[in-house]
């Protein structure tokens, strides 16, 4: 697969949504571990479904994750919900293989997906949801300077338990202040 460098990072790049993809996302969006973590556990994709999801997404911020040592695709994210008279939006992402958890791809795909949403689309304020029990996400999103800024309690019920749904949320003046400390400069 051939993909289009649209924004770069070390070790893995942002690309265009492709629909040659789709058995990729249908076969992550089957899996238990991808799907609690999105919130929906219950639903079932089929290939049309993904298809036409694909089709819609290629036509807004979502982005493909992809590794750059090899050119493979190894999740999604994206910039949605965006208001340019308030100049926010909502964040999210997931990485589909279990191989390629915990080594850092979710910390710089999100970097660069801030970023993009910061300095390209020039918004001033982004938001994301994420439930309590995935503390790895978590720490993600803290790593890249995002701060819980309420819940709602035991909204999410899994495997027997209630968990919450916590809304973390970054301004463009923390990146900017985070990445002066960082020596990366500042964004306008």
């Amino acid at each position: 697969m051939r993909y289009f460098e649209k924004i770069s990072g070390e070790k893995l790049y942002l690309s265009p949504i492709n629909q040659d993809d789709v058995e990729n996302y249908v076969r992550w969006l089957s899996d238990r571990s991808v799907t609690d973590g999105l919130g929906n556990t219950a639903s079932l994709i089929s290939l049309q479904t993904e298809r036409e999801w694909l089709q819609k997404a290629s036509e807004t911020y979502q982005f493909a994750i992809v590794k750059r040592e090899n050119n493979t695709l190894i999740g999604n994210c994206g910039i949605e919900s965006i208001s340019h008279v308030h100049r926010t939006a909502e964040v999210g992402l997931f990485i589909g293989e279990e191989e390629n958890r915990g080594k850092g791809y979710g910390t710089q795909a999100l970097e660069l997906l801030v970023d993009y949403g910061f300095q390209v689309l020039n918004l001033h304020s982004l938001m994301l949801r994420v439930y309590s029990f995935n503390e790895r996400a978590i720490a993600c999103y803290q790593k890249v300077g995002f701060r819980e800024f309420g819940r709602r309690r035991q909204c999410y019920y899994l495997n027997g338990t209630y968990y919450d749904s916590i809304h973390m949320d970054l301004l463009k003046q923390e990146r900017n202040n985070i990445l002066h400390l960082q020596g990366k400069g500042i964004q306008r």
